[in-house]
């Protein structure tokens, strides 16, 4: 019983690498991932500016107060009570606050509708699916030609929704609660993007569009955009938090995947499904022998795997059961050396961090092979 509490108690996320690309709220979504066994490599791909600093939103709330608009719709809960605090910060508080309570204020979803609530002000409706689309088609149904709009945009893209808008003939104003930039330091941007071009990471998360925009805008400026995409299409799983969010990747043709209710905790919940379901199981010299991103389960119990190590297991997992040539081994070592000595000596630290020398034969003169159970020999050796 202990034995097997000490198997299970590694998280199913362990062996993997999870690249984080949140800026606001990273630290609870690592501290998430980590409970839950994974590496977690953070490169905020964003920055924020803070609300009090922002000249546009102060110009913007100014506007609305002294002329007023017939809807103002909030989009999101952190945004809606920053742009109040900022208003008591400038002193003009108690005004933004009197000008929406005289206005028709929708709000998307539960946790807009509660930041409204917090600030005393009532709202006139709220759709129960959180999606802005579902506020556009209320907005148009009951015709928005001359009437004057204001949006809280809050840092991601709305689709469609401001032109839809507009092409109904209303004025719409836009309200900049924050404004997101590039980060001052891109090297973790650069680390992430390089890990996950190499297959250093497992998944990359992302909790906003502007996140996953300035990712992909950094890989085109390093001239690896198209690695970057491959590595996203087929390796390496791109996890988003909401379909706004996945926008910029699916423009490019990359597929997500996505929680139903729209947070932190089902992402990472997401996450222990998907990785361990896409990582590779095989019954290896009486051994069960699971190969994940940086380390191996063996009979369920959690080895660490030097990556070099984890670059020779990869190969011949390619190839169960078939024997693998040390030039073709070689070749699916990190760097360009030459000397087939330096299989070897890779070889020997994987099987000492297996723990089960016996998982991978020696074939004199031929190189080497994962010892397959005889049993499943056909399944994986045939044809």
């Amino acid at each position: 019983m202990d034995d097997e509490r000490q198997r299970s108690d590694h998280g199913p996320l362990a062996g993997f690498t999870v690249g984080v690309t949140a800026a606001r709220r990273a630290d609870e979504l690592g501290a998430l991932l980590q409970r839950r066994g994974a590496a977690v490599l953070h490169a905020p791909a964003l920055r924020i500016v803070p609300l009090a600093d922002d000249s546009e939103l102060l110009a913007a709330t100014k506007q609305l107060i002294d002329q007023a608009p017939d809807v103002v719709v909030a989009t999101t809960a952190i945004g809606f009570r920053g742009w109040v605090e900022a208003a008591d910060g400038w002193g003009l508080g108690d005004a933004l606050l009197e000008r929406l309570r005289s206005v028709e204020l929708l709000a998307r979803g539960p946790k807009v509708k509660g930041a409204v609530r917090a600030a005393g002000l009532t709202e006139e409706w709220s759709p129960a699916s959180e999606s802005m689309a579902e506020v556009l088609d209320r907005l148009l149904e009951q015709g928005v030609d001359g009437r004057r709009i204001a949006v809280q945009l809050h840092g991601e893209p709305l689709p469609g929704f401001v032109e839809s808008l507009r092409a109904g003939g209303a004025e719409v104003v836009g309200v900049p609660v924050y404004r997101w930039l590039p980060p001052e330091d891109l090297g973790p941007v650069d680390r992430l993007l390089d890990a996950a071009v190499s297959r250093g990471v497992d998944a990359v998360t992302f909790t906003s569009a502007p996140a996953a925009a300035s990712l992909l805008s950094r890989a085109e400026e390093r001239g690896l955009l198209p690695e970057l995409l491959a590595a996203l299409g087929h390796d390496v799983l791109p996890a988003c938090v909401g379909p706004v969010t996945a926008v910029p990747l699916q423009g490019h043709g990359v597929e997500t995947v996505q929680p139903e209710r729209f947070r932190l905790g089902p992402l990472v919940q997401l996450l222990c499904q998907e990785l361990p379901g896409r990582s590779r199981a095989l019954p290896v010299a009486g051994h069960r022998l699971e190969i994940r991103g940086h380390a191996v389960l063996v009979d369920g119990e959690l080895r660490a795997v030097p990556p070099a190590g984890m670059s020779l297991l990869r190969a011949l997992s390619r190839r169960p059961g078939w024997v693998v040539p040390r030039a073709d081994l070689l070749r699916a070592l990190p760097g360009t050396g030459r000397d087939e000595h330096a299989v070897e000596t890779a070889m020997a630290r994987l099987r000492t961090a297996l723990g089960t020398p016996k998982l991978i034969q020696t074939v004199v003169k031929r190189g080497y092979r994962l010892a397959l159970d005889p049993a499943t020999d056909a399944k994986y050796t045939d044809g």
